[in-house]
């Protein structure tokens, strides 16, 4: 039972008479009007109760967004906290997607970066891959919600084997659902999802892939190990989140990405200002955690107008 439904316990119990039950609700019902006034100078343009769930609206695209109760990481959630979310980081996204690419999202959670690409890109496909069952359905009404048509949406990840695995979920912060408890969280749930790798899915399907975005905290190293021939064969550009704290739990360190890339060709790079930065080497120093690849002759042109 909500605190509201207990407030009105109160009030047929006979523990509170009318007034004092309408006082009591008001004070739950004014957090209406402060979010009113909060919202002005975030990117959330509105905030919309409906039975059984929370829409939030995005003020500079009009994406609209089912959050999940409890989790606490959500791209609305933390807008509201924090004003935006990764929006430099989206900007050059579009920026390099050219309309009418093929988009590899993997890691897609609830659909953040899937459904603003969609939304902007109209002749991409976004294909988007979330490995756990809870968080793929609420992606899944995300894309309705806003009805796109783009999008097409697959309920497993990759790695550099294929089966069935057990994954570390929480409810509460379910961006950080991973193969290896990341977060180190004792009561952490375990929930059995597929992996598959993506050199055996293109293989099949016989799709190019343009655009690589990846985040499956600290399992990336994997993804593009299972996907090596794609890489080589497509050249796509690749957006990817890498941290040392959760690379570790790995056993590798972020410059095994950078090292395994330059392989085929590709430069790293970090934004700053705005603007591509060349980026060599991770250390203890190091405060970016996503960083964009770029192939130096099959992106040149991307290279010569987006990087210093």
């Amino acid at each position: 039972m909500n605190k509201l439904d207990l407030i009105k316990e109160e009030l047929i119990s006979g523990k509170i008479n009318k007034w004092q039950y309408i006082d009591k609700m008001y004070e739950k019902h004014s957090i209406f009007f402060e979010y009113s006034t909060y919202i002005k100078d975030k990117n959330i343009s509105a905030i919309e109760i409906a039975d059984d769930k929370v829409i939030m609206t995005f003020r500079d695209s009009g994406v609209k967004f089912i959050c999940a109760r409890g989790d606490k990481r959500l791209a609305p959630f933390d807008t509201l906290n924090f004003g935006t979310y990764e929006n430099d980081e989206l900007t050059m996204q579009l920026s390099l997607i050219d309309d009418g690419f093929n988009v590899f999202d993997i890691g897609g959670n609830f659909g953040w970066y899937a459904l603003h690409i969609a939304q902007n890109k109209p002749h991409t496909y976004i294909y988007t891959f979330e490995p756990v069952t809870s968080t793929y359905n609420y992606l899944v009404k995300n894309i309705e919600l806003n009805k796109l048509t783009n999008i097409i949406p697959n309920n497993f990840g990759f790695s550099d084997t294929e089966g069935s695995f057990e994954f570390y979920f929480d409810a509460n912060l379910s961006v950080n659902a991973s193969l290896s408890n990341v977060s180190d969280n004792v009561n952490i749930s375990k929930v059995t999802c597929i992996v598959k790798k993506v050199d055996v899915l293109i293989e099949m399907s016989k799709l190019k892939v343009d655009f690589i975005k990846c985040d499956v905290e600290g399992a990336e190293l994997l993804v593009f190990k299972g996907g090596m021939g794609t890489i080589k064969k497509y050249k796509p550009i690749i957006f990817t989140e890498m941290l040392r704290k959760w690379t570790s739990k790995f056993n590798y360190h972020p410059n095994d990405i950078i090292n395994l890339l330059s392989q085929f060709g590709y430069r790293c790079f970090v934004l700053e200002d705005k603007i591509l930065k060349p980026f060599n080497l991770v250390d203890e120093n190091t405060k970016e955690t996503n960083y964009f690849f770029l192939h130096k002759e099959a992106h040149h042109d991307k290279i010569d107008k987006y990087a210093l």
